[in-house]
C-alpha cells in the first residue's frame, strides 16, 4: 500500500516522537511537486519551481538535522566549493552540532594511544649532577638527566626528566659574535659575576666554566691558578657546574685534576675525557672526588662505544657518572649527521647496547661557528640578503638545539640568552612542565561571503 505524505508532515512526526537520532534508517520515496494551474509555459514557471524547490530543501534540511546530520557545515562546504574554495570540513566528520545552530560547540573527545616499540627494552642511565648540603655539597638543587625509555616526547613512555641548559662562562675575555658579546661585556673580566648573570638574569640551569687561559698558546695559566676561578664560581652561584679545560690534550688532564680537587663534594661534570688525551687521569680524578665524566667523541658511534667501554671497564667509572658528548655539528655544517649520530646512539641504547645507554650533552654553542650566524652579510657577491644577524645568530643556535632535542639530547651547552629562553620554553612545553594555553574552539572556523 502506498501512502502519500507531505514532507512537512514527516518533519512534524519525527519531532513529536522526540527522537534525538536515528541509526540504520533509510527514508525512500518519490518527491512530487504540484505546479498545477500554471497552464503551459509561463514566465512565472521558473520562479514557481524555484520556490517549491526551496521549500523542499528547507523540509529536507530539518529532517537531516533530526537525523543528526551537520547541515550547516554541509551548506558552508557547498558555498565554499561554489566560490572556488576548499571546504574546511567534510560531512562525514564527527562533531556535535546543536540543532538549528551553525556554530561548533565541542569536538568529540578522543584518546590517542600509541603501541610501545617492542624493541625498546632498556632504560637510559640516569645521571645526577650537583650536590646539596644533604649530599655533602653546597648546591641549592641538583639536575638529573637521562632515564628515558623511548625517544623524546613519545606518548607511550613519558620522559622522567626534562632537558636542561648550562650556559658558558670563560675565565678570561674571548672573541665572540657581536650578538652574544653585547650580553656579557659588563662581566667578561669576572667569571664569578658572569656566572651570576647567566643564572639570575638568563635562567641557566647550570654553569659551564671554560678554563681557556690554561692553553699554553694563550696564557698558559697554571692548574692551581685556574682552580681559583672554579672556587670563585662555586661561591658565586648555587647551581651545578660543568668544568672544561682549554682543549689542549697535554694540559687538560692536569687542569681537570686540580679543578676536581677544589670542587670535591660538589659533583661537577668534568669536560672532558676523550681518546686523544689521558682519559685515565680524568676518570681517576672523578672517582676520587665524587664527580661525573663527560665522554667526548667526534661524530663516530664506534669511537663513542670504545671510550665508554674504557671508562667503565678500564677506569671503573660508575655508570651513573658518565654523560656522552658525541659532538654537535651546527645547522648547515653537518647538523643532519650530528642528528643521525645522536639518534642512532639513543636507539642503540634503548635496544640494549650497554655501552650507549647514557644521557647525552650537546655543545650547542658550536652554532656560533657557522658564518651565517655571525657575519653581517653574505661574502658571495650575488647571494640574497641574509637579514639581520641579531636574529640569525640566536635562530641558528635555537634550531641546532631543538633538532638535537628530538634526537634524544638531554643537556645543552649554550650562550645567547634568547636562544636559551626559546629552547627551554619549547622543550618544557613538549615535556609538560609548562602549562598549555587554553584554546576556545567554539568559534574555530568562520566564513564571510559577499553576494554580488
Amino acid at each position: 500500500m502506498t501512502k502519500k505524505v507531505k514532507i512537512s508532515e514527516l518533519t512534524n512526526m519525527l519531532q513529536d516522537l522526540d527522537i534525538e537520532a536515528l541509526e540504520g534508517v533509510e527514508i525512500e520515496g518519490d518527491i512530487e511537486i504540484d505546479i498545477g494551474g500554471l497552464g503551459g509555459f509561463d514566465p512565472n514557471l521558473a520562479h514557481a519551481l524555484g520556490h517549491e524547490t526551496a521549500q523542499l530543501s528547507v523540509h529536507l534540511a530539518n529532517i537531516s538535522r533530526l537525523l543528526g546530520y551537520p547541515v550547516e557545515q554541509a551548506f558552508a562546504s557547498a558555498s565554499m566549493s561554489m566560490a572556488g574554495q576548499q571546504p574546511q570540513m567534510q560531512p562525514q566528520d564527527k562533531q556535535q552540532i546543536p540543532f538549528g545552530s551553525g556554530r561548533l560547540s565541542e569536538l568529540l573527545s578522543a584518546k590517542l594511544e600509541v603501541e610501545p616499540a617492542q624493541e625498546w627494552t632498556h632504560t637510559i642511565q640516569e645521571v645526577t649532577l650537583g650536590a646539596t648540603s644533604s649530599d655533602g655539597g653546597s648546591r641549592k638543587s641538583t639536575v638529573t638527566i637521562g632515564g628515558e625509555k623511548a625517544l623524546p616526547y613519545y606518548f607511550d613512555a613519558p620522559m622522567p626528566n626534562r632537558n636542561y641548559v648550562t650556559m658558558d662562562v670563560f675565565d678570561m675575555p674571548i672573541g665572540m659574535a657581536k650578538a652574544v658579546k653585547v650580553n656579557y661585556e659588563d662581566v667578561m673580566g669576572d667569571p664569578g659575576e658572569w656566572a651570576k648573570k647567566v643564572v639570575n638574569e638568563f635562567n641557566a640551569d647550570m654553569v659551564t666554566v671554560h678554563l681557556v687561559s690554561t692553553d699554553p698558546m694563550i696564557k698558559d695559566t697554571s692548574p692551581r691558578e685556574a682552580s681559583k676561578v672554579v672556587e670563585d664560581v662555586l661561591q658565586a652561584v648555587d647551581v651545578p657546574l660543568v668544568i672544561g679545560g682549554s682543549g689542549n690534550p697535554q694540559k687538560d688532564p692536569e687542569v681537570l685534576e686540580k679543578a676536581a680537587e677544589v670542587a670535591e663534594g660538589e659533583r661537577v661534570l668534568l669536560a672532558s675525557a676523550s681518546l686523544n688525551l689521558d682519559y685515565e687521569r680524568i676518570a681517576k680524578a672523578a672517582i676520587n672526588y665524587g664527580h661525573a665524566v663527560l665522554s667526548w667523541t667526534q661524530l663516530e658511534i664506534n669511537a663513542q662505544k670504545e671510550l665508554n667501554r674504557k671508562l667503565m671497564k678500564q677506569c671503573n667509572v660508575p655508570r651513573e657518572s658518565i654523560v656522552m658528548d658525541p659532538t654537535t655539528a651546527a645547522l648547515g655544517y653537518g647538523l643532519d649527521y650530528a642528528y643521525t649520530n645522536m639518534e642512532r646512539i639513543r636507539l642503540a641504547g634503548l635496544m640494549g647496547d650497554e655501552e650507549l645507554t647514557f644521557p647525552m650533552s650537546s655543545g650547542t654553542t658550536n652554532a656560533w661557528g657557522a658564518r651565517e650566524s655571525w657575519m653581517k652579510s653574505s661574502p658571495m657577491k650575488d647571494d640574497s640578503d641574509w637579514g639581520p644577524r641579531e636574529y640569525r645568530g640566536p635562530i641558528w643556535e635555537i634550531v641546532t638545539g631543538l633538532s638535537l632535542a628530538l634526537a634524544g639530547n638531554d643537556l645543552f651547552m649554550m650562550m645567547h640568552p634568547t636562544s636559551v629562553q626559546v629552547l627551554k620554553e619549547i622543550t618544557q612545553t613538549l615535556y609538560g612542565s609548562v602549562d598549555k594555553e587554553t584554546v576556545d574552539i567554539s568559534n574555530w572556523v568562520e566564513i564571510e561571503m559577499e553576494v554580488q
